[in-house]
């Protein structure tokens, strides 16, 4: 099983250990995903948290730069880089990645097959907030946009409501920027020239670049003008209110991507 990304309790010490070894840090940019607040979600099996929050040793830079698993790590990074690739496997079609990887957060306890919303993996965000303003560190929090599918994937694990009040529970800590949702990046129709995914969950480097000029003000008028929307606890309601409005939009559009994850949350249940 495919599993991607980390919880925010690893976050929240992958940030003090990087505030650890560079002090000086003056800017942090937060992305966040939904399911990164699973209480259900476990930590990665390589996580260490007794190596973390000091200074880097001479031992471990060793061991990381002259281990065989980096060695290979590096060698496929360079090749895929060579030939201008971002998904693990070239002949794997679009579609069957893409249900490949919307069947591991619909059956996963750790993504959406079994969700409760962590007060403690909240409370890790607030504790980076904290932090930031201790050392006066401006912090920028994104949500990340992830593809319609994935949206869709939330509606049929009845998550939705959870995924608003996610939300409300976020600004409530930090206003941030919401990237998710429908708009023209998110709603790409799926097929192999998609040049916005990856996969339902993994957005392309454009996309990446995209959000990037929206948050710092780049090269603006290069990014899409529904693409990413400051949301305070002003606009929250309305913000979500929306959010809905376009859901059903993009659900009437494009029966072809409802009825794939519909298929798909059916084949996990039996």
């Amino acid at each position: 099983r495919d599993r991607p990304g980390v919880n925010m309790y690893q976050i929240m010490h992958y940030f003090e250990h990087a505030l650890a070894n560079q002090p000086q840090i003056e800017q942090v940019i937060l992305g966040l995903d939904f399911f990164m607040f699973n209480e259900n979600l476990e930590n990665l099996e390589n996580f260490d948290e007794a190596r973390l929050g000091n200074k880097i040793v001479v031992e471990d830079i060793v061991d990381n730069l002259l281990s065989i698993d980096t060695l290979k790590a590096s060698i496929t990074t360079f090749k895929a880089n060579l030939n201008n690739e971002n998904k693990s496997d070239s002949k794997e079609t679009k579609k069957s990645r893409f249900k490949r990887w919307l069947t591991n957060f619909l059956s996963y306890e750790g993504f959406y097959g079994e969700y409760d919303l962590s007060q403690a993996k909240l409370k890790n965000l607030q504790a980076i907030v904290d932090k930031c303003k201790q050392h006066n560190i401006e912090l920028i929090v994104f949500i990340s946009p992830n593809h319609a599918t994935q949206y869709e994937a939330i509606i049929v694990s009845g998550l939705w409501q959870t995924f608003e009040q996610w939300k409300r529970e976020v600004i409530k800590i930090s206003p941030f920027w919401d990237f998710s949702g429908y708009n023209s990046i998110t709603t790409e129709s799926i097929s192999d020239r998609m040049d916005n995914y990856i996969d339902n969950s993994h957005y392309s480097l454009r996309v990446g670049d995209l959000v990037l000029s929206r948050m710092l003000s780049f090269q603006t008028d290069k990014v899409p003008e529904d693409f990413g929307i400051v949301v305070t606890s002003e606009n929250i309601e309305s913000h979500l209110n929306q959010v809905r409005l376009d859901r059903e939009i993009w659900r009437e559009e494009h029966p072809e991507e409802v009825n794939l994850v519909k298929t798909i949350k059916a084949k996990t249940n039996n």
